[in-house]
């Protein structure tokens, strides 16, 4: 199993710290497509992070155009709130990237068009604009994990660290 993390442009340095500590916490990757609203040496980024960053792998790429040539686009799932199609109604395979764009802006329209049988969008309240963009990674995340039984995460019973009292 291999789930990848990609954030299109991201501009709030403790957004995509909050996302590298999800992406550790799921084994996952983190894949980082310019230009950034950051610097990678951002204290902010950084303390978001915590002692995580040494526990992931980080991919690096100067446009969306190359991130496109090293991966399998029919793999990735972009999440817009524009998408017709809910989260939760697609099959992702056992490679899998999920795509966020940038914050101000989500993904660009064009992008989306080429790619509308793999967007997605999480339901929210119509007067929402959008959720917070590491929340809607983590949610992301989980649903990918939750279709593969959480293939390779602790279950509840496998951690041994308390004794709960029989009912």
């Amino acid at each position: 199993m291999s789930l990848h993390i990609a954030l299109l442009e991201p501009e709030i340095p403790q957004n995509t710290g909050n996302i590298a500590r999800t992406c550790a916490a799921v084994n996952a990757s983190l894949h980082l497509i310019g230009p950034l609203g950051f610097s990678l040496n951002d204290k902010y980024l950084k303390r978001a992070g915590l002692d995580y960053w040494d526990k992931l792998d980080v991919f690096l790429y100067e446009s969306i155009e190359e991130f496109f040539k090293k991966i399998d686009s029919q793999s990735v799932f972009m999440f817009t709130t524009k998408a017709k199609c809910l989260y939760t109604e697609k099959n992702y395979p056992e490679t899998t990237y999920l795509l966020f764009g940038k914050e101000s802006r989500g993904l660009p329209e064009e992008l989306l068009i080429s790619h509308q049988n793999n967007t997605v969008r999480i339901p929210m309240v119509e007067d929402a604009r959008s959720l917070n963009l590491s929340n809607t990674a983590a949610v992301a995340a989980y649903e990918y994990y939750r279709q593969h039984q959480f293939s390779g995460l602790h279950r509840l019973g496998e951690l041994h660290h308390l004794s709960w009292p029989d009912n």
